[in-house]
């Protein structure tokens, strides 16, 4: 008769083993603790927003950016945050896909749209859920009128550049590290317009980011089993 343990075994080898082991040979160890530890953090913030508990330090990091405005940095803010406006995203996005579709990338093109499509719905139906108030700390230059956890641009620039940089890092590898640091200065400096112009807490842009790779990572792992799958059929 078989122990539990030898059972527990064998149900993982013949069960459980043959389907997650593609996910982590693809992730790779340190992917899967990464994803773990931003998911601890993003569900420790969301627990905080969900109570409506204050941050202390969002509001100092906030004054002390504040305290560095300058008429030529608000123009440069504002230039920065526009990188990640509805309108030129839609552009990005469909001349992105377009390009995808004409070189018969099909599977890329696929997986995009769901990236894409995730971002959206991620950020406004989160953003629902957690209704929580802007910051009102200063006239700020814009004016915007949705809620503000998460950050609906740090959460779109990282899983739409943060896409295009995977595609554009596997078809020229030997830029690849060029091409993710640009990435990820783009993206940063994307959410540290948004706090300068006073449009976010600190927790709306972590948590932003935070969501934002979780799903973006969600994404490349499906196009690279996707990718896998065809190389074996």
């Amino acid at each position: 008769m078989q122990t539990l343990l030898q059972r527990s075994v064998k149900f993982w080898r013949s069960r459980i083993n043959p389907k997650i082991a593609p996910l982590i040979t693809t992730v790779g160890i340190v992917g899967l603790i990464t994803c773990l530890l931003i998911i601890y953090l993003v569900a420790q913030i969301s627990d905080e927003v969900l109570e409506q508990e204050a941050f202390a330090f969002d509001r100092t990091i906030l004054l002390w950016i504040h305290s560095f405005a300058s008429p030529t940095l608000d123009r440069i803010m504002l230039l920065v945050t526009s990188l990640n406006n509805p309108n030129l995203v839609s552009i990005i996005a469909g001349v992105a896909l377009i390009m995808l579709l004409w070189k018969q990338c099909y599977s890329e093109a696929k997986i995009f749209a769901i990236d894409c499509a995730g971002g959206v719905i991620l950020s406004y139906g989160l953003k629902s859920v957690f209704g929580k108030a802007r910051p009102d700390l200063w006239q700020s230059s814009i004016k915007e009128i949705s809620f503000s956890y998460p950050s609906g641009h740090a959460l779109g620039s990282t899983v739409l550049y943060g896409f295009l940089a995977y595609l554009f890092a596997t078809r020229f590898p030997q830029f690849s590290g060029l091409i993710y640091l640009l990435a990820v200065i783009l993206v940063g400096a994307i959410g540290l317009s948004r706090l300068y112009l006073g449009v976010h807490w600190p927790t709306d842009i972590l948590g932003g980011y935070g969501i934002g790779f979780l799903w973006l990572t969600f994404c490349i792992t499906m196009l690279k089993l996707q990718k896998m799958k065809q190389i074996q059929t």
